[in-house]
C-alpha cells in the first residue's frame, strides 16, 4: 500500500511538472507570436503624415509617396517614380463608355467623407492587429495560394468561371458591375477580376485587379477594391494590394483594400467600376487605371521576367475559394451576384466592353475564338456573347450538392 501511494505521488508530481512546462512553452509561443505580429505591423504600417477614420471603421493612413511599401523591395531601392503613363492606349474613350458613365454612377470610397490625403502622399488602408489573429501564418498574410490561376485543372479549393484570350497582348480593359456576394466561411472568398499573365503554369507571372469579398484578409464581408501580383505562381512572391513591396501607387485619392459602395441590387440599379491594365511602351511598367481611368499605380517591369515583354493570356471573370465540407458538400459561397448568367442584366454579374491592348498600343475587342473556362459548371458558370460576360452562381444548391 505504501509503495502504491508513493508511486501515485511521483506520478502526480511528474504530471505537474509536465503541465508547468507545457504552460511555460505555450506562453513563450504566444509571446513570440505577439512579437512577430508587432514587428510585422511595424514593417507594414508606415509612418504617416495624416490619418483618416472612415465611417465604415477603416483607418486610412496618408503616407509619403516615397515611403510606401514598394520601396522595401531590393529591386526598387533607387527607383524613380513614374507619375503617369507616358502613352495611353488609343481608343480609350468610346461611345459605349460615355453612355455607361451617363447611365451609371461613380463609386466613391467611404473615407472621403472625413478627409483626403494631401499631395505627395498615398492612402494606405491600415492593417489592424485583430485582422491577424486568425491567420495561420504571418508569412502568408496577404498572399494567394500557390497555383491560383484560372484553368481547367484548377485545385478543388478554387473555382473559376472566366473568359480567356491567348496571344500576344499588352493589356486589357473591362467595365464590371459590383456586388456583395455571401461568403460562407472565414477563409473562403469571392472575387471578380481581370488577369494579365505570362509564363508556365506552375511559375506564371501575373497582375490582377478587381473587387472581392475576403473575410480572412479584412475581417469582414465588405466588397473591396483589390490588386494582386506574382512572378512565381504565388509560391513565394507577390501579395494583395500594398501588403508587400512591389506595386507602386501614385494616386492619392483611391485606397486599395477599401470598400466599394454603393453596390448593385437585384433587379435594380447597377453600379460599375472600370479597370484598365496596360503596359507602358516606353518604360515597360504595367499600369493600373481605375474608375474614370485616372492612373492608380504600376507594377515596375523590373519585377518580372515572363511579363517583362508582353502577356500571353488575358482572363475576365469570377473566382471563389470554396473548400468542400465533410461529405463532399459545397458551402454556399456565391460568385458574382450569386445568380446564374441566364438571368441576364440587372440580376447576374457581368463584364462589358471587354478589350485587349495590341502591339500597336490600341484597344480592340478580343479576338475571335476567345473561349471560356468553367471548373464546376453545376455550381458556377459563364456565358459570353456580344462583348458581354455573364458569370456566377450561388454555390451550394440542388444541382451543386
Amino acid at each position: 500500500m505504501k509503495v502504491y501511494i508513493s508511486m501515485s505521488y511521483d506520478l502526480v508530481a511528474l504530471l505537474l511538472v509536465i503541465i508547468s512546462l507545457w504552460c511555460i512553452e505555450t506562453k513563450a509561443q504566444a509571446t513570440m507570436q505577439q512579437l512577430r505580429v508587432q514587428q510585422y505591423l511595424k514593417r507594414l504600417n508606415k509612418s504617416t503624415i495624416k490619418s483618416i477614420k472612415s465611417p465604415d471603421g477603416d483607418i486610412i493612413d496618408c503616407v509619403h509617396i516615397y515611403h510606401q511599401p514598394a520601396f522595401d523591395h531590393p529591386l526598387l531601392e533607387n527607383h524613380t517614380i513614374q507619375m503617369r503613363p507616358s502613352i495611353l492606349p488609343s481608343g480609350l474613350y468610346d461611345e459605349n463608355e460615355v453612355a455607361s458613365k451617363m447611365e451609371g454612377s461613380s463609386i466613391p470610397q467611404h473615407w472621403h467623407q472625413n478627409g483626403r490625403c494631401p499631395e505627395d502622399t498615398i492612402p494606405i488602408r491600415r492593417t489592424k492587429k485583430d485582422e491577424l489573429l486568425s491567420v495561420s501564418s504571418i508569412e502568408r498574410h496577404g498572399k494567394k495560394r500557390h497555383g491560383t490561376i484560372p484553368n481547367a485543372t484548377s485545385a478543388d479549393a478554387e473555382e473559376f468561371a472566366v473568359v480567356y484570350a491567348t496571344g500576344e497582348y499588352y493589356g486589357a480593359k473591362a467595365i464590371i458591375n459590383v456586388w456583395n456576394p455571401t461568403v460562407a466561411r472565414p477563409h473562403d472568398f469571392s472575387a471578380s477580376a481581370l488577369w494579365v499573365m505570362a509564363g508556365p503554369f506552375d511559375q506564371f507571372n501575373a497582375v490582377e485587379a478587381g473587387w472581392h469579398v475576403h473575410p480572412g484578409l479584412y475581417g469582414d464581408n465588405k466588397t473591396r477594391l483589390f490588386t494582386s501580383w506574382t512572378i512565381d505562381g504565388y509560391t513565394s512572391t507577390g501579395c494583395y494590394n500594398l501588403l508587400c513591396s512591389g506595386f507602386i501607387q501614385v494616386n492619392n485619392d483611391i485606397a486599395l483594400g477599401s470598400d466599394i459602395s454603393p453596390i448593385s441590387s437585384y433587379g435594380g440599379r447597377q453600379y460599375e467600376i472600370t479597370l484598365l491594365i496596360s503596359k507602358d511602351p516606353k518604360t515597360g511598367n504595367w499600369w493600373l487605371q481605375f474608375g474614370n481611368l485616372s492612373p492608380l499605380g504600376y507594377w515596375p517591369s523590373s519585377l518580372f521576367h515572363d511579363l517583362s515583354d508582353s502577356a500571353s493570356l488575358i482572363e475576365w471573370g469570377g473566382q471563389v475559394a470554396n473548400r468542400q465540407v465533410g461529405g463532399g458538400q459545397y458551402p454556399s459561397t456565391m460568385m458574382g451576384s450569386g445568380h446564374v448568367p441566364e438571368q441576364g442584366f440587372g440580376k447576374a454579374s457581368y463584364f462589358k466592353n471587354i478589350q485587349i491592348v495590341d502591339q500597336f498600343n490600341d484597344l480592340r475587342a478580343p479576338p475571335q475564338g476567345t473561349k471560356t473556362i468553367t471548373t464546376n459548371p453545376s455550381c458556377y458558370h459563364v456565358r459570353y456573347a456580344n462583348n458581354y460576360i455573364y458569370y456566377g452562381g450561388p454555390g451550394s444548391n440542388p444541382s451543386c450538392p
